[in-house]
């Protein structure tokens, strides 16, 4: 069986910076044992999967006239409800190798039905917002262990966490910088042995980025400032640090929108590779992520099936 592979850098509009995401384009199904294989092979956080679905799946061309795919993403651990950086992938793929003549599409996905479209030279996401609440006493005991070496001894001035990801926000203290930001070193691997996951799967660290709220509106690719720096950390799910994370800024953007008192954030995920988004939050429990994409590697894939011994 021979099968298309791209792998695409997200959130960023040069090569090697911003997230790789695998990106898979299925006519047939694929074994779900097979799938995880084949991400724990890829080994980035995300290797996604990709088939048109509907009446225009049946038809010719289905890769450029469908408008409906279902979307399944994979760490190369696990399969996750979701991830911003490989459906930005996925569209880019659909848009710009495969030839899709769509303005948006829809992915069927764990989370419900996402929609990316083109907007200039963005593709923008269509994502339910997972609005943080303060931790309770209780979960503040559950995670004391975690977050007394979560931080790296700086000073944290709030944390929230998102039910719906399981993914912890720490704001860290005004008093630090993105300087403090960028130099934070975590042993991510040291996470699993003081969280078994049940609570938490990813740590978000985030700083307001110092563009004031009277330049709301300036999203000028390079501008300095932005409204929201962070990093992610996702061990639980095989990813020591997430480079750019599309889900962690539907967290990010209610919360900083909801801080700022603005709609439009212009973010920056804080990683040694780096990335840009434009969230905005909207008034229907709904955020959109504008970012772009670049194709770094495409080729195919031959599977075999296993010869068997004796």
């Amino acid at each position: 069986m021979k099968v298309s592979i791209f792998t695409v850098d997200a959130f960023t509009d040069h090569p090697f910076s911003g997230n790789p995401a695998a990106v898979v384009p299925l006519l047939q199904p694929l074994q779900e044992e097979l799938m995880q294989k084949l991400a724990g092979e890829m080994n980035l956080s995300e290797t996604a999967y990709v088939s048109p679905v509907g009446e225009e799946a049946a038809k010719e061309e289905p890769w450029v006239r469908c408008s409906r795919f279902s979307l399944r993403w994979f760490s190369p651990t696990t399969e996750v409800p979701l991830c911003g950086h490989a459906t930005l992938a996925t569209a880019h793929v659909l848009f710009n190798e495969l030839g899709n003549c769509r303005t948006h599409v829809e992915f069927e996905t764990l989370s419900g039905v996402l929609v990316a479209r083109k907007d200039s030279d963005n593709i923008v996401l269509d994502f339910p917002a997972n609005t943080p609440v303060p931790l309770t006493p209780h979960q503040d005991t559950q995670l004391g262990p975690l977050l007394r070496v979560a931080t790296d001894g700086l000073q944290v001035q709030q944390m929230m966490l998102s039910h719906t990801t399981k993914k912890l926000l720490v704001r860290l203290h005004h008093s630090c910088t993105r300087k403090h930001l960028e130099n934070l070193r975590i042993d991510s691997g040291s996470f699993l042995n003081l969280h078994d996951g049940s609570l938490v799967k990813g740590i978000i660290y985030t700083l307001h980025g110092g563009l004031h709220v009277s330049n709301a509106q300036i999203t000028a690719p390079d501008s300095p400032q932005y409204h929201c720096l962070s990093r992610y950390f996702a061990p639980w799910n095989g990813i020591p640090e997430d480079p750019v994370t599309g889900s962690t800024h539907t967290v990010l953007g209610p919360y900083w929108s909801k801080e700022l008192g603005i709609t439009t954030l212009k973010c920056r995920q804080c990683s040694p590779r780096g990335g840009d988004l434009l969230v905005t939050v909207r008034g229907d429990g709904r955020v959109d992520l504008a970012g772009r994409a670049t194709t770094i590697i495409q080729g195919y894939l031959t599977l075999t099936p296993p010869i068997k011994s004796g």
